[in-house]
């Protein structure tokens, strides 16, 4: 066995031999650390829930275009070309709705037939009700603005509305989400470094005696911080454990809830517990936050005792 390898072994050992001393004061500790992690964590449970039926919604945008109430069938008849020419590449179904058949599907489908034939003459223009296909995503939907500015440059076009304008809010708010989870998992991983930083500090200082023995016996820096390493970064592991064993609990009620929710929309939607990758990202995370509260707390007080 190399020197190296038995060097962080004892060092592995001496950690948890320091943790076994006081096992109250640690399981506090991990107890604290994990709250401050169950909320980004719980937030990226969502999100990674979310992110994949955002992803596959059925955007399929119908677009509805309006001429000018004096443009003739002539002119509504010549836009067909255009049109195609303009969705050319992208799956689409144009077709024509004259005047008459808008206003007789408005009276069929308001029962305000009486109110309609007092206005004497038809206000409803020609019109084009083209389905889009080939859009399955939320980010293939943005080209869909690029497709209305054409189509509203043409002769005797008035109006042209899309009816997918949801599906890029939905987008925009994952993205503010994102932005917001980002945020608070800085803010809390700040709170885990100082919670970490605060009991390697309280460590060092039990441990005074020992630290000063030790470098009167030519333990060099290395040696002597290792441990102290090693339980930043089993705190931090721990506590993300325990976070993610808590937000996994959790999933139990709120997957009931969800669940009647969801009957409401003909839906089976449930939210699941991250991956073996994700969770183990999140651990390495845990782990590395611990680490990082753990050198800078070492590298500050140990420094005093030179």
């Amino acid at each position: 066995m190399s020197p190296w390898i038995r060097q962080h072994q004892f060092a592995l050992g001496a950690a948890l031999a320091t943790l076994r001393k006081a096992p109250g004061s640690f399981l506090f500790n991990v107890l604290v650390v994990a709250v401050a992690l169950a909320l980004p964590f719980a937030g990226i449970t969502l999100l990674d829930n979310v992110r994949p039926m955002s992803e596959q919604l059925s955007v399929d945008p119908e677009v509805s275009l309006f001429l000018n109430p004096g443009a003739t069938r002539e002119d509504a008849q010549g836009l067909e070309p255009q049109l195609r020419q303009i969705l050319q590449g992208s799956n689409a179904k144009i077709v024509f709705v004259p005047r008459e058949k808008a206003l007789d599907d408005l009276k069929d489908r308001s029962g305000l037939s009486a109110a309609l034939d007092t206005l004497g003459e038809n206000p409803l223009p020609d019109s084009y009700v083209m389905k889009l296909e080939g859009f399955n995503s939320t980010s293939e939907a943005a080209r869909i603005d690029g497709i209305v500015e054409q189509m509203g440059a043409l002769p005797r076009v008035d109006t042209v509305q899309v009816d997918s304008a949801w599906v890029k809010r939905l987008a925009a708010l994952l993205g503010i989400l994102r932005l917001a989870l980002l945020l608070l998992a800085i803010t809390l991983g700040a709170v885990v470094i100082a919670v970490v930083f605060n009991t390697i500090r309280l460590q060092v200082l039990t441990q005074r005696e020992e630290i000063a023995v030790s470098k009167l016996l030519g333990a060099t820096d290395n040696f002597i911080h290792r441990p102290f390493y090693y339980t930043g970064a089993l705190l931090g592991l721990c506590a993300g454990a325990v976070a993610l064993g808590a937000v996994m609990l959790a999933l139990n009620p709120l997957n009931s809830a969800i669940a009647e929710f969801a009957r409401l929309y003909a839906s089976e939607f449930q939210l699941a517990p991250l991956g073996p990758l994700e969770a183990a990202g999140l651990l390495a995370i845990s782990a590395g936050l611990g680490l990082t509260g753990a050198l800078l707390s070492v590298q500050r007080h140990l420094a005093r005792m030179r």
